[in-house]
């Protein structure tokens, strides 16, 4: 019983770690760079980010504890579905250090558009074995496309300027 707490609780906060470690490193870019970028009227106050990354990542690390826990563990049938789970959470933690870290919305854009159908074969992967977990994540997909084509936006609307270019 204690075993299992201590799985559910690991799984839940495992995407919590990228997450956090993401804004940690990057924080400093966020009011210096990021505020004077131009957004489009829809996009979210910056205030809405950590709380929506809290629920968003919550959801997803259970929903990864439901599968593990369905497939009985680190086992032979666990190994596509949570490993694009994985994968798509390491593109999830990716983006932060290429977008406010490099400063590179272009490697941003493809990051974030690799992480979409990641997340979507997730879920695919997902839905035979646990609908819950399949279910839990669909407010990070939802996100994911708020937040691809928040990413589309500003690196449309804000050229990367060209080394040795002045204007």
């Amino acid at each position: 019983q204690v075993r299992m707490w201590a799985y559910t609780v690991g799984f839940t906060v495992l995407p919590h770690v990228g997450g956090f470690l993401g804004w940690f490193i990057n924080r400093k870019e966020i009011p210096v760079w990021y505020e004077k970028l131009k957004k489009p009227s829809w996009c979210p106050s910056r205030k809405i980010f950590p709380v929506a990354w809290t629920v968003l990542y919550t959801g997803m690390g259970y929903a990864s504890y439901l599968v593990w826990n369905d497939l009985g563990g680190c086992s032979s049938k666990a190994l596509i579905p949570l490993g694009l789970y994985g994968a798509q959470l390491a593109l999830n933690w990716a983006w932060p250090p290429f977008f406010f870290g490099a400063r590179n919305m272009k490697m941003a854009l493809i990051d974030i558009l690799c992480l979409d159908g990641l997340a979507i074969g997730t879920m695919c992967s997902w839905y035979r074995i646990n609908k819950v977990a399949t279910l839990l994540m669909v407010p990070y997909l939802g996100w994911l496309a708020m937040a691809t084509c928040l990413t589309i936006r500003i690196w449309k609307d804000n050229p990367e300027e060209k080394p040795g270019k002045s204007e």
